[in-house]
This record gives structure tokens, sequence and C-alpha cells, in this order.
């Protein structure tokens, strides 16, 4: 008896673009993620809806994990706000992104409106975490890596556990660490 293990392939997110057509305000855009919560919708420079299906079961888990240990850190450090997969960030080129973890210097957070905060709020983070898993393609969480920093990251972490890579990107500089 044959057994067929099925094969995880990369998935690339569905890109849909809308504009002239549609033009979405930043408002419209975040209640059309409130009305689509079981998709994990971006938007990128250009206007263009990024929707990606939800993480598995096994990738949330590490997920968790990650986000655990930077709460401990930010508790413990006392001078940022961390923040997990669910919420997303109006980066300065227009781009709404929502980086698997990331870290904001608590003087910059608590200087936005509280308002706009409610919402995706208008800032960078200065620290990101992306966690590849198995079906993400490489090159496009390399290429959000870098929007982040060519909008204001300082630290950007790409942790890959399917080839056991961790890329440090660090403003304008590229590590690739092999473990």
């Amino acid at each position: 008896m044959t057994t067929n293990l099925p094969v995880i392939t990369e998935i690339v997110p569905m890109v849909l673009q809308l504009q002239p057509a549609i033009a979405m305000t930043n408002d419209q855009f975040y209640e059309f993620c409130q009305l689509n919560r079981d998709f994990r919708i971006e938007r990128n420079t250009a206007g263009e809806l990024v929707i990606m299906p939800p993480t598995g079961s096994e990738t949330d888990e590490r997920n968790f994990n990650l986000v655990g240990q930077l709460w401990v850190w930010t508790k413990q450090d006392g001078t940022g706000v961390g923040f997990g997969s669910s919420g997303g960030f109006t980066l300065p080129n227009g781009a709404v992104r929502s980086p698997d973890a990331a870290w904001i210097k608590r003087t910059r957070w608590e200087a936005i409106p509280a308002e706009l905060r409610k919402k995706f709020a208008p800032i960078c983070p200065e620290f990101v975490i992306e966690l590849r898993s198995e079906s993400d393609n490489l090159r496009i969480l390399q290429d959000k890596m870098q929007e982040y920093i060519d909008n204001g990251t300082q630290l950007g972490w790409l942790i890959d556990r399917k080839q056991r890579q961790v890329f440090l990107v660090l403003q304008y500089l590229l590590c690739q660490i092999i473990s």
C-alpha cells in the first residue's frame, strides 16, 4: 500500500487591484478588514489589497511563543509597547502592514492621538519580526522586511524555520545567519 504524503507548496498571496475604479480611504479599509476578519489583509503602497489565508496551527503556535517572549522583554524593559500579528500599522509610504510581532518606543506610541491608535495607527515600528511558515514565499517576506526598513524600522528579524535561517535587517544592512 502506497501512502501519499501532502506536499506543502508556497502560497503567493492574492493581490486585488482596486484603483482607479475603487479608492478606499483609511477608514474604509479598516472597516473592510473588520468585515473580513477571517482573512489576513494588508494594503500595499499602490493601494492593492494583499489577501493571505490564515496561518496553520503549527505556525500560529510558534507566533504565540514569539509574541510571548517579546511581551516578557517589553514588560521588563518598560520603554516600549509590543504588538502581535493581528494589528496593522499605516506606514509612511501609505501601505498597511501587519508584522507577526512588533515593538514601538512608548513615547512615539503615546504621541499618536488615541483615536488613531484604535485603527491602523500611522506609525512604523522600530522593531518587527516575520516568521516564515512552510507555505510562505521567502522573496515576498524579504521584500516586506525591506519595506519596513525603508519606512523607518531600525531592526527586523525574518525567521525562516523552513530553511533554518534567520535574516537580520538593520537599517540598510541585511545579514544572514545560518543555524
